[in-house]
């Protein structure tokens, strides 16, 4: 590796500029993208041959990805464990035991109650039919003679079109009865599969989840096993600590919803309490999903109710946003809004809900990534125009492990 105290010589052939971009690596480096992308363009004529390989894909990543989460949510305790002298195995067996019975008490305890209430609820929703109706036939009457009144004619004419067209869609979708049976007993069961492997997923990544790592450090080259060490611990730092703040703080919402909705006497409290709560999970856009429920059933037992509703709200959001989220979350991610707007956005036009759900850590995991790129474009430029120039600032760590500022 080439020191900066050693003076930089250059060819005429190869200028530092040349030097810099990678030299003759960067050629070969742009002939190697250009086999890969004609392997690419020769292999998608072929598709079909990789089918199988496409099949066991999408086999195996539901439960690995449940299993990682899980493993991530669970492995700081199997860590807590060791601590205190307990071997990994028997910290997993305990951790287990514990799951199963916290998983029998819910389903004693609170099965019980959300099934009674979604019982009650489908009893009146009749009632609940007619209050609607008679709330907009208020709102009709209030507003005749205003602009309300044409919109809710061209509303109700809409409606009347839907319903002349419900018989045929109905015929329609039971014209491929049989198929869509079929269909929806292929999801049971693949859902079923995914819920008994995970946990032999999760328990094989408990057990030997460090082997793992250690395994794919000895795969990659030892010049690169630093930078391949350092963004694995990043990546798994930022991954975790996400899934476990995000997990904790939607945990948090549903309690608190649920104590608010209690107090205020909605009903149905508990229902929607864990609605908001497992929406919760997808931030920004969660919690507009888990308030609209709420508000439909507010609005149906009376205006008041709405207002208690709104105000729980606020109570909740700003407890949430300025004293849980802050502590829990903290700022691992560094992640503006925004962005998390719009990444969100996109990973669910692409993947649709499962792209939702996995955006923010698939991003954390990127983000990473092209951040120790960055800090190698530091280190690099430092070295061939750190001395023309101010060199970017690096931090000190960066320099303890690297203080020739060598590029590894």
């Amino acid at each position: 590796m080439a020191n900066n105290d050693k003076p930089q010589r250059f060819s005429l052939s190869e200028t530092r500029f040349m030097k810099f971009i990678g030299g003759k690596n960067l050629l070969f480096g742009l002939v190697m993208l250009i086999l890969i992308g004609i392997a690419i363009f020769i292999f998608d004529k072929v598709s079909y041959i990789f089918q199988p390989f496409v099949i066991i894909f999408n086999t195996i990543a539901a439960p690995v990805i449940l299993g990682l989460i899980l493993f991530y949510l669970f492995n700081p305790i199997i860590n807590l464990m060791e601590r205190y002298r307990i071997p990994r195995l028997w910290g997993i067996i305990i951790l287990y035991c514990v799951a199963v019975a916290v998983i029998a008490l819910i389903v004693n305890l609170l099965i019980p109650v959300i099934g009674g209430q979604i019982k009650t609820f489908s009893h009146h929703v009749p009632r609940y039919v007619n209050k609607f109706n008679d709330i907009v036939d208020r709102v009709t009457s209030m507003s005749r003679g205003t602009g309300f009144s044409s919109f809710y004619s061209q509303i109700q004419d809409q409606l009347d079109k839907f319903a002349k067209k419900v018989p045929g869609m109905v015929s329609d979708y039971f014209d491929g009865f049989g198929t869509k049976v079929m269909s929806f007993a292929e999801a049971v069961v693949n859902v079923g599969v995914v819920l008994v492997t995970t946990p032999f997923v999760l328990f094989f990544f408990l057990k030997d989840g460090h082997h793992f790592k250690e395994t794919a450090i000895k795969v990659v080259p030892p010049k690169f096993r630093q930078d391949f060490h350092e963004v694995i611990e990043s990546m798994s730092l930022q991954v975790g600590s996400y899934i476990q703040g995000q997990m904790f703080v939607s945990l948090c919402i549903g309690v608190l919803l649920f104590i608010g909705y209690s107090i205020i006497g909605l009903d149905y409290s508990l229902v929607l309490a864990c609605i908001a709560a497992v929406t919760s999970v997808v931030p920004y856009l969660g919690p507009t999903i888990a308030i609209s429920p709420a508000i439909v059933m507010a609005l149906i037992t009376s205006p008041i109710m709405l207002l208690k509703l709104l105000i729980v709200w606020t109570l909740v959001q700003f407890f949430e946003g300025h004293f849980i989220s802050p502590n829990v979350m903290g700022k691992t991610l560094k992640v503006h809004p925004l962005t998390i707007i719009f990444v969100l956005l996109c990973a669910g036009n692409l993947l649709g809900i499962v792209g939702v759900i996995l955006a923010i850590p698939g991003y954390a995991v990127l983000k990473v990534l092209v951040m120790h790129l960055f800090d190698i474009f530091k280190r690099r430029y430092n070295r061939y125009y750190g001395q023309d120039s101010e060199p970017y600032e690096v931090s000190s760590e960066e320099w303890k492990d690297n203080p020739n500022n060598e590029v590894r």
